[in-house]
């Protein structure tokens, strides 16, 4: 099962997780994207890889580590987090309603597209 996590519930679970090393956001978007819209890594690991990259690139995630995936609405992530779930990773979590409910929950400076 993948945890679904609303971005104003992340700190919780981030909490949570430390109990399984040091937590990451993983976010799936596109370069253009991030350029329109990013959030600050606050008590979390920042990585930016997207989603179509991420099979070649997976080297680069630590199956350890509790990682918290992070898109545009959430459905990419998801399916991301899938993916890594059923490639061994063992602390995995979408960030549901992604970057989007990000500023709508946590910081309304972030720029919605």
């Amino acid at each position: 099962m993948i945890d679904q996590v609303r971005p104003s519930e992340l700190a919780t679970w981030l909490a949570t997780a430390r109990g399984h090393g040091a937590p990451v956001v993983l976010d799936v978007r596109e370069p253009s994207e991030l350029r329109t819209a990013s959030i600050q890594a606050d008590g979390f690991e920042l990585i930016t890889i997207p989603m179509g990259v991420i099979p070649p690139r997976l080297s680069e995630l630590d199956p350890e580590q509790p990682i918290a995936c992070l898109c545009h609405h959430g459905a990419r992530s998801m399916q991301v987090a899938a993916f890594l779930k059923a490639r061994g990773f063992k602390h995995v979590a979408n960030i549901a309603g992604g970057i989007n409910a990000w500023s709508a929950e946590v910081d309304p400076s972030i720029p919605r597209y």
